[in-house]
């Protein structure tokens, strides 16, 4: 912020200048300027966060029928095949992604090029599961460690650890808590501050219970959950667990394409900004941007 300063006037004497405002001025050292006051302005108050509130479980019947939905691919990208994607998130113009195995890996990807700009390596006892990002702090699941690392996003340097009592599969967040899944039918929602479980809902199909909820992504109020060892992603709405819409990726993999044996379906990425939705799995050389469409039937 700069001052405004009022020039010097050296005196020779006593002057006075009658102008329609008089101007008083003693004698002073040229050396010394003329202070006049500053005006501050506020600093700008961030957005508040809503609060991660506590809730109990509310006793929900399953769902009567869920819809069931296809889909359209819109574009394709490189990526990286012995990429064994655990989590992944768009935000930026980028990738993140939290890849499995040893060693597993935290890395911001280019969408064009399917290449990591930026990689750090997990010690091999920590296999890499989920990936979320709160405000400017990647966290990063492990699978049976039972500890989450938390990033800065820009330089990757760890900031903190987080402990819990399951395995770690899948992480998204709602704008207030974080979701988390283990390979049950069970979302857990956590604290963002401080990992602590506030409550927790099963998630149910028309057929009951659904196992194996993996990878998650939050989409337009409601989170979107692989189903592990299938080409099903299931949406679920948050609030009652109850699946609101089942979509069958079968086929969206082409054989030919691969330079190796690929893994499951596994990965799911959303640009809120542009409405786009990218799919892939795990070691699967291929990113897809696609559209659902109604399933014939529907």
């Amino acid at each position: 912020m700069s001052k405004l300063r009022i020039p010097h006037i050296f005196c020779l004497g006593l002057a006075t200048a009658v102008l329609t405002l008089t101007l008083i001025t003693a004698c002073t050292s040229p050396s010394q300027p003329t202070p006049v006051a500053v005006v501050e302005t506020a600093a700008p108050t961030a957005t508040a966060v809503p609060a991660c509130e506590p809730f109990a479980e509310t006793a929900v019947a399953p769902p009567a029928t869920v819809p069931s939905y296809s889909y359209r691919v819109l574009n394709r990208y490189p990526h990286d095949p012995t990429a064994f994607t655990q989590g992944l998130l768009f935000v930026d113009g980028v990738l993140y992604e939290s890849t499995g195995r040893y060693p597993s890996t935290l890395r911001r990807v280019a969408l064009a090029s399917g290449q990591p700009e930026q990689l750090i390596n997990l010690d091999e006892p920590y296999f890499g599961e989920g990936l979320v990002l709160w405000q400017d702090k990647l966290i990063q699941l492990t699978w049976q460690n039972r500890v989450a690392f938390v990033y800065d996003k820009e330089s990757f340097a760890l900031l903190n650890t987080w402990e819990y009592e399951t395995e770690g599969w899948g992480i998204t967040h709602n704008g207030r808590c974080l979701i988390m899944s283990d390979g049950s039918a069970t979302l857990y929602f956590r604290h963002p501050e401080t990992f602590a479980e506030v409550g927790r809902i099963t998630v149910q199909d028309a057929n009951g219970p659904v196992p194996m909820l993996n990878e998650l992504e939050y989409i337009n109020g409601e989170v979107w959950a692989n189903i592990w060892q299938t080409d099903r992603i299931v949406r679920i709405d948050p609030a009652t667990g109850q699946v609101v819409g089942s979509i069958d990726f079968t086929g969206l993999l082409d054989p030919a394409t691969l330079t190796q044996p690929a893994n499951v379906l596994n990965g799911i990425a959303y640009d809120a900004e542009n409405g786009r939705l990218f799919i892939t799995g795990k070691l699967w050389p291929t990113l897809f941007e696609i559209e659902l469409v109604p399933a014939e039937g529907n």
